[in-house]
């Protein structure tokens, strides 16, 4: 039976995967070009994912046995920050990779490890630092492909998985993100695979009774929404019908 850590995986080793192949094929000015995300190049995108990985790397070794060196999160980004561009982006491919074969391993030895994230109260089971992981990745590696081109999407595997994280071990995140006080009205949206509820909180079901509105558009829109990166220029044949409108969702979701 394939698990949530399993497809988690999996996911993360396909965007790597992607990444790393178009990564040598960029020119120092696509490298330097803007990103989807306003105010990184892609350059500076690779070296988030990076650098991202190198401090996501560490307490999955500590949780596999491994000896892990003590570099503090500042010393890193700094480190990352004063690399060339060329550089950062070879430095991503490198350390993503060493992130997903330390994953991959302890998933197959021991999916039921807690990971300290450094961001929770208390260590949390692994998927759950998958599913931090692969929304990261999957968002970034669009910032990434949309800034060379215009046309790109997120993976729809990534993204169907993630409409179901979020509905589960990602639930969390939106109480950080999803801002409810945006709409004076209560929403139950139909999306592909699930709905998405804004009463005084905001929450990610599987199931949807009696949607108010509807969300016409594929899954990774979906993903890209609840991440602040549906603008109009990346929306083409998206829409929204019903009690609520795509700017107002928009204003729900600012994005990170």
């Amino acid at each position: 039976m394939t698990t949530l850590v399993d497809r988690a995986v999996a996911a993360l080793r396909a965007n790597h995967d992607t990444l790393a192949a178009l990564v040598p094929t960029l020119s120092d000015e696509q490298l330097k070009g803007r990103s989807g995300a306003a105010e990184w190049t892609v350059a500076q995108v690779l070296s988030h994912l990076g650098s991202g990985a190198e401090i996501s790397r560490k307490p999955i070794a500590t949780a596999a046995g491994e000896q892990v060196d003590a570099e503090g999160n500042e010393s890193i980004w700094a480190r990352w920050n004063a690399l060339s561009p060329v550089d950062q982006a070879a430095g991503f491919v490198k350390h993503d990779a060493a992130y997903v074969d330390t994953v991959s391993a302890l998933s197959s030895e021991r999916p039921d490890s807690q990971i300290d994230l450094g961001i929770l109260p208390e260590p949390a089971p692994l998927v759950v630092a998958l599913a931090v992981r692969l929304n990261e990745v999957a968002n970034h590696s669009w910032d990434v492909r949309v800034g060379v081109d215009p046309s790109a999407t997120l993976d729809r595997d990534s993204a169907k998985l993630l409409i179901e994280l979020f509905g589960g071990p990602l639930a969390f995140l939106l109480g950080f993100s999803g801002k409810a006080d945006q709409v004076e009205r209560e929403v139950r949206l139909a999306i592909p695979g699930g709905g998405i509820e804004i009463t005084d909180t905001v929450a990610v079901t599987a199931t949807v009774d009696h949607p108010t509105a509807t969300f016409e558009g594929p899954a990774e829109a979906v993903v890209r929404l609840l991440s602040g990166r549906l603008g109009a220029e990346h929306a083409n044949g998206v829409g929204v019908t019903g009690n609520v409108t795509l700017d107002e969702l928009r204003n729900v979701f600012p994005g990170y």
